[in-house]
């Protein structure tokens, strides 16, 4: 005797597969978003850092607000190329993977499709990047003074990387305390380091 299903269970096994899927686009949004947040953060210290590098040597503004949108450009170019190519390499292989499993050309372009677009990662990185590493040439951009503008350079960027560590842990679920400090200790120390060497190597003179 065939059994007819009970609309209870039909109803809960739909409800399970509605949540699986809520909480996998959930899951890949969060990645995306938790990139993005970590591509701005690269762009925040590698920026910041070349800045007071320069700044530990030239106190010209020009000189330090140049410096930074040279590492702006180049940073954003380098991250969009970086991810273009990582995405397009993992790209093939899954397609590749996908025709080895699946004859039917209907379905492999659907599966396709659903695959990151290496553009559209590129574009993400380059913009992400792009948005870390204006706050510190924004925050230079109008303080003639030379030790005034080396302050409040630290100062956007220690409030830039506190915004972005919060972020980062709470995409990813992570203690928020603990992963702001780690990441606003880092800034500090990629920015001192990188002053204290220039500096260095600036009073030793290079001829």
């Amino acid at each position: 005797m065939a059994t007819i299903p009970d609309d209870d269970m039909v109803h809960h096994q739909t409800t399970v597969e509605l949540e699986s899927k809520d909480l996998f686009d959930y899951s890949k949004r969060s990645q995306w978003l938790r990139a993005a947040v970590l591509g701005a953060n690269d762009g925040l210290v590698s920026t910041a850092s070349l800045m007071m590098g320069v700044g530990a040597v030239k106190k010209d503004m020009k000189a330090m607000i140049l410096t930074g949108f040279a590492g702006l450009v180049a940073g954003a170019c380098s991250m969009a190329i970086g991810e273009f190519v990582s995405v397009y390499s993992q790209l093939d292989i899954e397609v590749a993977q996908i025709k080895r499993e699946i004859n039917r050309r209907d379905i492999v372009e659907a599966e396709v499709e659903s695959l990151p677009n290496p553009w559209q990662a590129a574009a993400a990185s380059a913009l992400a990047f792009s948005l870390g590493a204006i706050v510190p040439l924004l925050a230079a951009s109008f303080i003639k003074p030379y030790k005034v503008r080396l302050l409040v350079v630290a100062a956007a960027v220690t409030v830039a990387l506190a915004v972005f560590g919060w972020l980062g842990a709470a995409l990813g679920r992570a203690p928020t305390v603990k992963s702001t400090i780690r990441v606003v200790v880092g800034g500090w120390m990629a920015m001192a380091i990188t002053y204290a060497l220039t500096m260095l190597i600036g009073a030793k003179g290079l001829h």
